[in-house]
């Protein structure tokens, strides 16, 4: 299933879009940048409550499928400028991280 249709299936709200191609091949929840660089596969949706710049530089090096903010958190400036010019998908939504994760494995198993 690719990143659209997961955000489209989780209703989240999209602040940068995700390649249409992009497909989501897992998840990761994780807040500690560095672990996630080394856990979260790739094409992994990731799923955090961290908002600054450094989102978009991890979601990059652990080739992320797209970002999603969860607990209604919002992105900083700096991190929206950052998905736009690198063209991450980047979403929120107002679920906890847990029920995100747990509709996301609902979804693409």
């Amino acid at each position: 299933m690719t990143a659209v249709e997961v955000a489209k299936q989780l209703a989240l709200t999209c602040h940068v879009p995700a390649d249409g191609k992009r497909e989501v091949e897992g998840g990761y929840v994780g807040d500690l940048l560095s672990w996630v660089i080394g856990r979260a596969g790739q094409g992994s949706a990731w799923i955090t409550i961290m908002s600054n710049p450094n989102v978009a530089a991890v979601a990059m090096l652990a080739d992320t499928s797209m970002i999603i903010l969860a607990e209604g958190v919002q992105p900083d400036e700096s991190l929206l400028a950052k998905a736009k010019q690198h063209q991450l998908g980047l979403y929120t939504a107002a679920e906890g991280a847990y029920e995100l994760a747990w509709r996301l494995h609902e979804l693409i198993g």
